[in-house]
């Protein structure tokens, strides 16, 4: 699908992307910084490098993994694949001692993940780059869930950008905590005036598919537990102007809560939507093939009255597979009379592509 290029052991590849000295050198891994990315009719060469025992790139979507070579008996180990234009890709090195981040690339995702982007993939101003030793910084507000309907104990974490203001209760939260500096992103959109003052919640799931497969029990202890949880947390917390901003699953659970409790979520930040999902799915061979737009869908064409809502859809230009999901969703939810905002990420189903996207789409939600 996406090979590594072959090449010849007597012809280097790496002087043409900017990598001098002799592979293997010291002075070649004292310049070594990749990947680095080449124009190849219409999309990018991109170089990987590895140091050491054998290994391969794994990514999180978009390509199956890649096999790294041995250049000609030294300890240089390196890939070239064929990228398309405008893509920004999650992926970690795969060892026979387990899975990193790429020592060359100073841009990661938590301890074991790096991010490649070509040099044509849009910005992402606000978001730091992470490295894999550093320590993200966590909200100094922590709330223990203990919830009835839901069962069980979660620890939920707060934090008030520029002061605290709506709520923007973040699914997956660990992810936008541990893998993604959310909070370091949001107050930095906040002080470039780019987003109002917002109260951040970021919940964790524990069971992702049971809670965010069109679950009322999510939504009915969301209202009735979480939010009075944090109203009387001390943190300023408007639940009046809440945004719930989800991905894939998350991105369907916030539509779902639009849908069915009106009164609670009328503003939804959604990225690469798992719009197929309908009952069962989960358990196919194929959970994408079924029905386009799944269970949301046929419940959009019931003609519900959406003129409520204001919806940003987000999905990765990449995810082939998804779009046609996500599009009849897209106009379905228009059509009821929704305030629909419409985008796609220079990704493919993968966070590092959607967090500009959560700054974006959470600023017009509220706008």
């Amino acid at each position: 699908m996406r090979p590594v290029l072959e090449q010849a052991d007597g012809e280097s590849p790496f002087a043409a992307f900017g990598v001098p000295g002799g592979p293997g050198t010291d002075a070649f891994w004292a310049a070594a910084r990749t990947p680095v990315s080449v124009p190849d009719d219409g999309g990018w060469l991109t170089l990987f490098l590895w140091r050491g025992s054998p290994a391969g790139i794994e990514f999180e979507s978009w390509s199956p993994p890649v096999a790294l070579r041995r250049w000609a008996g030294t300890d240089c180990w390196y890939a070239v694949v064929r990228m398309p234009a405008r893509l920004r890709v999650t992926y970690r090195i795969v060892a026979d001692d387990g899975a990193r981040a790429d020592p060359f690339n100073p841009v990661g995702a938590g301890g074991d993940r790096s991010i490649a982007a070509t040099p044509d993939a849009p910005a992402q101003p606000h978001w730091p780059s992470i490295g894999p030793d550093d320590v993200l910084p966590l909200p100094r507000v922590r709330l223990r869930w203990q919830s009835e309907r839901l069962g069980g104990r979660r620890t939920v974490r707060v934090h008030p950008a520029g002061g605290g203001g709506p709520v923007v209760l973040l699914l997956d939260g660990d992810d936008w905590l541990y893998l993604h500096p959310a909070m370091t992103a949001f107050d930095a959109a906040v002080a470039a005036g780019e987003l109002p003052p917002v109260t951040l919640v970021f919940l964790p799931a524990k069971d992702r598919q049971a809670e965010l497969g069109c679950a009322p029990e999510l939504w009915e202890a969301v209202r009735d537990e979480l939010l009075p949880l944090v109203a009387g947390s001390g943190v300023r917390a408007d639940s009046g102007r809440l945004v719930v901003a989800g991905q894939s699953l998350g991105g369907l659970s916030a539509l779902y809560a639009a849908l069915e409790y009106p009164e609670l979520v009328s503003r939804i930040a959604c990225q690469s939507a798992s719009f197929w999902w309908a009952p069962g799915a989960m358990d196919l061979a194929d959970p994408l093939g079924g029905p386009v737009g799944g269970a949301l869908a046929a419940r959009l064409r019931r003609g519900p009255d959406l003129s409520a809502l204001r919806c940003a859809f987000d999905v990765g230009r990449h995810e082939t597979r998804m779009l046609p999901h996500c599009e009849l969703v897209e106009t379905l939810t228009e059509r009821a009379g929704a305030t629909v905002r419409v985008s796609r990420s220079a990704s493919d189903h993968d966070r590092a592509g959607w967090r500009h996207a959560l700054l974006r789409d959470v600023a017009w939600a509220l706008a």
